[in-house]
C-alpha cells in the first residue's frame, strides 16, 4: 500500500440519520464480555477511547478502523492521494522576501501495513465472523474487540481475570503501538475513563453507560513484559501524559543557495509564540513522516497519529516551521498535523488522537502563554492570506468535520454562554451530531457529500435559505456549498458581533457584510457572549484590513529589506463591529538565508488588532479603529 493515502468510505457505508434509542449496544458489550471473559468495564473503556462508542454507520476512520472498537482493515479503504501541502497554490512558507516554495512531494514507496492497521482480519480469525459483518454490525464489532483483548491477555501469560486492574498490559497492547511509551499513554487514558465513568447516547441513538471506578489501580508493571521497544524521545518538547518521539525535520543547504525545510530561531526570547495551527495531513502516518524529513519540502512542529494518539516532533518550538502559508503566522505559531482527511466526512478521528492533541495543546499554551480560544488556536482554514494574491490559494483544512466543540471541552475550555441575550456577541456552537449542513464535492465535484455532523454553520445574505449565500470578494468566485468553499461559513468557537435578529435568524458582521444564519431558540447554533469589539473611528467611512501585522517601513534596519504593508481586498466599513482577538505590535522575522547569523526580528511602533473578520482572522491597524464594549 502507498503510505501517502486517502481513505475512501465503502459504498453504502454512510451513517444513517435513523435513531435507535434502545440499549442493544450496551447488551452487546455485556454479551461479548461474558463470551470472551473480558471485564465489561474494560471493553467499554477501550471502546470509548477508540470511538466514544459510535459506530459511524459502518464507515471507516481515517486509518481504516471500523465500528465501536475501531477494528482496522486499512486495505479495504485506502487509495493514493497527495498530501495537502502539495495541493493548490499556497506557498507554505508564505514569505514574499524569497521565491515561493511550491514543492512536489516524492511519492513514498509501497510498504507493508503495520499490525495496528490490520486488527479486523485478526478479529475475524479469532471469532469466526466475516470481515464484512465485523465492519457493519456493531455487536459483531464489539465481539471482535473482546476477542482481541482476550488474545492479548493470553499472549502476556495472564489469566482471564474478572478484575479490570489485571488487564493493563492487554489494553496497552490493544492500542497496536509497538513502543512502551505509546502503549502506556493509551492504557492510562483507558483507565482514566474507567475511573471517571461515562454515559452518552451514540451516533445511532444508543444509550451506553460505564459506571465510575474511582479507586481502580491497574498493574502497570505488566507492560515491562510486553516485549515493546523503547521510544527515542530525543529532544522532544511534550507533556509527560502523551507519547512523543523525535523525528527531526532537516535543516540543510542544497542547490544554488537554497535550503530547507524550516528556519532556525530563538523563540520566545526573540519573538513570542501566539498561535497554534491545527492541520490535517491528507495522508497517512508513514508517508507524512517521510515528507517532513525531505529537506526540499515543508515542515511543522508535530504530527499526531490517529490510531493511538502517538506524537512525533520534528521542529523545536524555538524554530520557525513552514506550514501555514502566511509568514507572519508561521513566525509566531506552532503547527500540528493530524492524520486525517478534510473531504471524507465518514473518515472519523479517534478519541485517542483528540485527547492526545488536546493534552499537547494545553501544555504548549501554558508554556508559551497562548490563549485557549479560536483566535489563537487556529485551523489552517482560519489563517489569512498574507496578501491579496495569496487569498485564493489558502488551504481549508481541517475542514467542517473536525469536532471543535468536543476539542475545546478536552482543552478544558468548553464553549458556554458568557452573557445574556443582549451581550452583543455570539459564539458559534451548533450541536455537532445534529448539525448537518449540505456539502458537495467530497468525492465528485458538485455531488453531495455523505450526510454527517459538522462544526460549521452556513451564512446567507438575508434571514432565510432562499437568500443567496454570502460572497467572499477576495476569492472572486460564486459562493457554493463545496466542502472547500469557506466564503459563507462560520465555525464552532468563532465569535462575531450581532448585526440583527429576525425570527429564528441572527445576523452578524462578516467580511464587511451583514450575514445571516439560522439560530432557533430550540436547538440554537450559537450562544451569547460579550467583550471588546473594534469599529472604525468616528468620521471614517472604512478602514483597510490586513493579513499580516508587519512593521512600518521606518522600523527596518538598513540590512533588512522593508516589507510592504499590503492590505487585503476587503475593508471594514463604518458602523460595523468585529470581535477583538488580540493586540499585537508590528513584527517581521527576516530569515532568507541558511546562515542564521543574518536573521533579524524587526519590531515596529505600529500596533494592530487581530479580529474575527470572516471565516479567517485578519488584522487592522490600531490607529484606524476604536475599541468599544459589545452590546446590541
Amino acid at each position: 500500500m502507498a503510505a501517502a493515502t486517502l481513505l475512501v468510505p465503502l459504498l453504502g457505508a454512510a451513517p444513517s440519520n435513523a435513531r435507535d434509542t434502545g440499549d442493544r449496544l450496551q447488551s452487546a458489550f455485556a454479551s461479548a464480555a461474558a463470551e470472551y471473559h473480558v471485564p465489561q468495564s474494560v471493553l467499554l473503556g477501550v471502546s470509548y477511547l477508540q470511538s466514544r462508542w459510535d459506530a459511524h454507520g459502518g464507515a471507516p476512520s481515517v486509518t481504516g478502523g471500523y465500528g465501536p472498537m475501531h477494528l482496522t482493515d486499512a486495505r479495504t479503504a485506502l487509495t493514493e492521494q497527495a498530501p495537502h501541502h502539495s495541493e493548490g497554490s499556497e506557498d507554505p512558507r508564505g514569505d514574499s522576501a524569497r521565491p515561493p516554495l511550491h514543492p512536489k512531494a516524492t511519492p513514498p514507496k509501497n510498504s507493508e501495513l503495520p499490525a495496528r492497521l490490520r486488527t479486523l482480519p485478526k478479529a475475524a480469525e479469532l471469532t469466526g465472523l466475516s470481515a464484512d459483518r465485523l465492519r457493519k454490525d456493531p455487536a459483531a464489532n464489539v465481539a471482535g474487540g473482546a476477542a482481541l483483548l482476550a488474545a492479548q491477555q493470553k499472549a502476556l501469560g495472564r489469566p482471564l481475570s474478572s478484575d479490570p486492574a489485571d488487564w493493563y498490559g492487554a489494553v496497552a497492547r490493544f492500542s497496536g503501538a509497538d513502543d512502551t511509551a505509546t502503549a502506556a499513554a493509551y492504557a492510562n487514558d483507558v483507565y482514566a475513563v474507567l475511573r471517571t465513568g461515562h454515559k452518552r447516547r451514540t451516533d445511532a441513538g444508543q444509550l451506553v453507560a460505564l459506571a465510575a471506578q474511582p479507586r481502580l489501580s491497574p498493574d502497570t508493571g505488566q507492560l515491562r513484559r510486553a516485549g515493546l521497544r523503547t521510544l527515542e524521545t530525543g529532544e522532544t518538547e511534550c507533556p509527560p501524559t502523551v507519547s512523543c518521539e523525535w523525528v527531526p525535520a532537516p535543516y540543510e543547504q542544497f542547490g544554488e543557495g537554497d535550503y530547507g525545510n524550516h528556519d532556525l530561531g530563538n523563540r520566545p526570547a526573540s519573538q513570542n509564540i501566539r498561535y497554534i495551527v491545527i492541520h490535517d495531513t491528507e495522508g497517512t502516518w508513514d508517508g507524512v513522516l517521510k515528507m517532513v524529513q525531505d529537506p526540499t519540502y515543508v515542515s511543522w512542529q508535530y504530527s499526531l497519529r490517529s490510531t493511538d494518539g502517538h506524537i512525533a516532533q520534528h521542529v523545536k518550538a524555538k524554530d520557525v516551521a513552514w506550514h501555514a502559508g502566511n509568514w507572519y503566522i508561521n513566525a509566531k505559531s506552532i503547527g500540528l498535523e493530524h492524520e486525517g482527511f478534510l473531504a471524507r466526512p465518514d473518515a472519523w478521528y479517534t478519541e485517542a488522537m483528540y485527547r492526545s492533541s488536546a493534552r499537547l495543546v494545553t501544555y504548549l499554551a501554558a508554556k508559551y502563554g497562548i490563549p485557549l480560544d479560536r483566535q489563537h488556536i487556529l485551523g489552517h482554514d482560519t489563517v489569512p492570506g498574507g496578501t491579496s494574491s495569496a487569498v485564493r490559494g489558502m488551504h481549508t483544512d481541517p475542514g467542517p468535520y473536525w469536532d471543535w466543540r468536543h476539542y475545546f471541552e478536552l482543552l478544558g475550555r468548553p464553549i458556554v454562554p458568557t452573557a445574556g441575550p443582549y451581550g452583543g456577541l455570539v459564539t458559534i456552537r451548533p450541536d455537532y451530531a445534529t448539525n448537518r449542513p449540505e456539502y458537495t464535492g467530497c468525492v465528485t465535484a458538485g455531488e453531495p457529500c455523505a450526510d454527517h455532523g459538522s462544526s460549521a454553520v452556513r451564512l446567507y445574505s438575508g434571514p432565510g435559505e432562499s437568500y443567496s449565500l454570502i460572497k467572499d470578494i477576495g476569492l472572486g468566485t460564486t459562493p457554493s456549498k463545496g466542502v472547500n468553499d469557506l466564503s459563507s461559513r462560520v465555525s464552532t468557537g468563532q465569535q462575531y458581533a450581532v448585526a440583527g435578529r429576525e425570527g429564528e435568524w441572527t445576523a452578524i458582521w462578516y467580511l464587511g457584510q451583514k450575514a445571516w444564519f439560522k439560530n432557533p431558540r430550540k436547538g440554537p447554533t450559537a450562544v451569547s457572549a460579550a467583550g471588546p469589539v473594534v469599529t472604525p473611528k468616528d468620521g471614517v467611512t472604512s478602514v483597510p484590513v490586513y493579513g499580516r501585522a508587519y512593521p512600518e517601513a521606518s522600523a527596518y534596519p538598513a540590512d533588512v529589506p522593508a516589507q510592504e504593508v499590503s492590505p487585503l481586498p476587503y475593508t471594514l466599513p463604518a458602523g460595523q463591529q468585529y470581535a477583538l482577538g488580540d493586540s499585537v505590535s508590528g513584527q517581521y522575522y527576516y530569515a532568507v538565508s541558511f546562515d542564521d547569523a543574518s536573521h533579524r526580528v524587526v519590531i515596529g511602533k505600529d500596533q494592530y488588532y487581530e479580529i474575527q473578520f470572516g471565516h479567517r482572522v485578519a488584522f487592522v491597524r490600531a490607529e484606524d479603529v476604536q475599541v468599544v464594549p459589545s452590546g446590541w
